[in-house]
């Protein structure tokens, strides 16, 4: 049994790893300071092997007690929350990181970086291998939340030269399905809310920009096996199936049976064209790959959003 904490565990893909690491028998200590978290996200989770700490790990963070492994998850993670909380989410990147990777230095624990394909920024590559730097506008409205999450990676790549810290980094790719908020204010929970309550869908420009959609279930089966593995560089993790964000709405629609339509607003400043990953690395070290299609993903997903909207 290994002793794991994770930030952000009150998260979308941080409370699903929780519950996957008590059920492999791990205890798990969750810390969030509930900004973009939820403790509905863990309320399910009763297990004396797992505890709830309300803190924000910008500031001093201490541990009692072993710790093997550390997953910072903990950082706002959709456009609609790092644009309204930009100095909150380049502190949890940068002093966040700091502090969870002290604690891994002094307790000579694993440190797994919840890393983002934002990184990559709107590429000029495609589709995104992880030795692409990237195209980022470091001053542009999302350069809060890509450079945080690349600084992040260049602090954790140095407690790993200089201190010998055991590190990871997990590039993620979009991920959906159950827990996501319904203001979330990405294109999944957007789009089911909108359907559900019989409002039209929004695409942002015509729809044409593409994104690929990985399912939460092989979301955390990736990251266990890369956390398990000994890659110290970067690895993208995400379904490389890339649909157009308009071919997401449309799927949604037929889905839910709904009569809503689609209309179009204007693309936000440096939205990227294109997302897509390379899982070369992945499937090559891991032996992973996702298995949840499209279809079965959303329909396990609209679930969730019927029950959280009271629709039947």
């Amino acid at each position: 049994m290994s002793r794991i904490v994770i930030t952000g565990g009150a998260g979308f893909i941080g409370s699903h790893l929780a519950e996957r690491f008590i059920a492999d028998g791990h205890e798990v200590i969750c810390i969030d300071n509930l900004i973009t978290g939820d403790e509905a996200n863990i309320a399910h989770i009763n297990d004396a092997r797992f505890s709830f700490i309300h803190y924000d790990v910008t500031n001093y963070l201490y541990v009692d007690g072993p710790v093997d492994c550390i997953l910072h998850f903990a950082s706002p993670a959709s456009p609609i929350d790092y644009l309204e909380l930009p100095i909150q989410t380049l502190k949890v990147g940068s002093l966040g990181t700091h502090k969870a990777l002290g604690l891994a230095k002094a307790k000579g624990a694993t440190f797994l970086l919840a890393s983002t394909s934002e990184v990559y920024g709107d590429p000029l590559i495609h589709p995104q291998r992880e030795d692409y730097w990237g195209n980022v506008n470091p001053i542009g409205p999302r350069g809060v939340y890509d450079e945080a999450k690349r600084f992040s990676e260049a602090m954790t790549m140095a407690y790993h030269r200089t201190h010998g810290v055991d590190t990871r980094i997990v590039r993620i790719f979009n991920t959906y399905g159950p827990r996501m908020r319904l203001k979330d204010g990405r294109a999944v929970p957007n789009f089911m809310c909108q359907a559900l309550m019989g409002e039209d869908l929004t695409v942002y420009g015509d729809g044409s920009q593409t994104r690929s959609f990985c399912y939460i279930s092989d979301m955390v089966e990736g990251i266990s096996r890369l956390l398990n593995s000994n890659v110290d560089t970067p690895v993208n993790i995400g379904n490389p199936s890339e649909m157009s964000v308009r071919e997401m709405a449309e799927a949604i629609i037929r889905l839910t049976g709904s009569k809503s339509r689609i209309i179009e607003k204007p693309l936000p400043e440096d939205d990227p064209k294109v997302r897509q990953p390379d899982i070369t690395k992945a499937k090559a070290l891991l032996g992973w790959e996702p298995k949840v299609g499209i279809e079965e993903g959303l329909a396990n997903t609209l679930g969730y959003f019927r029950k959280k909207l009271n629709i039947a």
